[in-house]
């Protein structure tokens, strides 16, 4: 029976890579016209180049599951503060009405 690869996680992953994969994204859909249901799809992609050329090159499967887990929590990440900054601004909005 084959066991599962054990991959190490460190401080690469949390506040490198997921943040690289954040801005890539952004950069591109500033630069490229992206449909927005491709948007997820293109930030696994770009975690599965980080995660497998440069985070993890020398175990395959560290890097496919790593990569897949910086796309989705790029993309996680950005609708967490986008739902935030727009709770944030309709309720300093309901505030400032008379």
């Amino acid at each position: 029976m084959e066991h599962f690869p054990v991959i190490h996680t460190n401080f690469w992953d949390a506040v490198i890579a997921v943040p690289s994969v954040l801005i890539l994204t952004q950069l591109i859909k500033i630069l490229f016209p992206i449909p927005k249901p491709l948007v997820p799809s293109l930030a696994n992609v770009i975690g599965l180049i980080i995660s497998i050329f440069i985070a993890h090159p020398h175990n395959w499967w560290a890097g496919v599951f790593m990569g897949f887990f910086y796309g989705n929590a790029a993309v996680g990440a950005y609708a967490s503060l986008k739902t935030s900054f727009i709770a944030y601004k309709r309720k300093k909005k309901k505030q400032t009405l008379p």
